[in-house]
């Protein structure tokens, strides 16, 4: 499937810049199962500095807010062939070794009830594939889709408690549980293209965890399925804030995203 992605991010500083440095975490993977046919970034008072790859193999563009801008608009469009391999990303790669996804993070870190339910998972004798399904399947029965309860700092156990949150709970939340269980599990943001609609609000994010004999696997525990075609990786990391898709540093001012708007559609492949 080729997907056409625009993706449309404005910020707002309190006040105007003396220096601040933006990461951004924008420009989809090359692997296993999509192809990045082409892919730009342009920025309104802001201008590149450097692109460099981080520890988990994501692109950081880094750039630098123009002196005295109190606003930023970076605009990233481009087209991704995409292909369908049931979420199965395969071996690992990356600068981290395996057992890093082990270990939790403050995101990621269990309590009591997210403690229980990896009590009831682990105690069900099936494979580490149908264990994984199990636990997204128990997720998503136990904490409600829905939007405005949670932001980008909520913990997973507080989501879990709540009974309520959003892509990115269900994600820190399962990859608690997983790394609870012995099971390595990372964090991935990206693009999904919606049945039915193209404009959408953000973008959308899910988990992987390591089978030994497929490697990595993907669930998105918010739409009970693992990912396909219309989905493209963006960043993993061991949580959110690894695979944020920007974050940054600034003198005397802080910034507040005002509108994430972002297109996803399906183009036809001339033959």
């Amino acid at each position: 499937m080729r997907l056409s992605i625009r993706h449309t991010t404005r910020y707002l500083f309190d006040t105007p810049v003396v220096h601040a440095l933006q990461r951004l975490r924008l420009t989809p993977k090359q692997t296993q199962g999509q192809e990045i046919l082409e892919w730009e970034m342009e920025y309104h008072n802001a201008h590149p500095e450097f692109v460099y790859e981080d520890q988990h193999h994501n692109t950081v563009n880094l750039v630098s807010v123009e002196t005295g801008a109190q606003e930023v608009t970076v605009t990233c469009r481009g087209r991704v062939d995409t292909h369908d391999h049931a979420g199965v990303i395969g071996r690992h790669a990356g600068h981290l070794p395996l057992w890093s996804f082990l270990a939790q993070t403050p995101q990621t870190t269990p309590g009591p009830g997210m403690r229980k339910l990896a009590g009831e998972v682990g105690k069900r004798s099936e494979s580490r594939l149908d264990t994984l399904h199990h636990l997204s399947s128990a997720i998503l029965d136990q904490v409600e889709y829905k939007t405005g309860t949670t932001h980008s700092r909520t913990i997973a156990e507080e989501a879990y408690a709540a009974a309520n949150g959003v892509c990115q709970d269900h994600a820190h939340i399962f990859i608690g549980i997983a790394r609870s269980l012995g099971i390595p599990a990372r964090y991935v943001s990206g693009y999904l293209m919606m049945n039915d609609r193209v404009e959408q609000e953000a973008g959308h994010a899910w988990a992987e965890a390591y089978v030994d004999e497929l490697g990595w696997v993907g669930f998105d525990i918010s739409n009970g399925i693992s990912p396909d075609e219309r989905y493209v990786r963006v960043a993993t990391g061991r949580d959110y804030r690894d695979a944020a898709p920007v974050t940054g540093i600034s003198f005397g001012t802080t910034s507040t995203v005002l509108e994430v708007d972002v297109a996803v559609e399906q183009q036809q492949v001339q033959q």
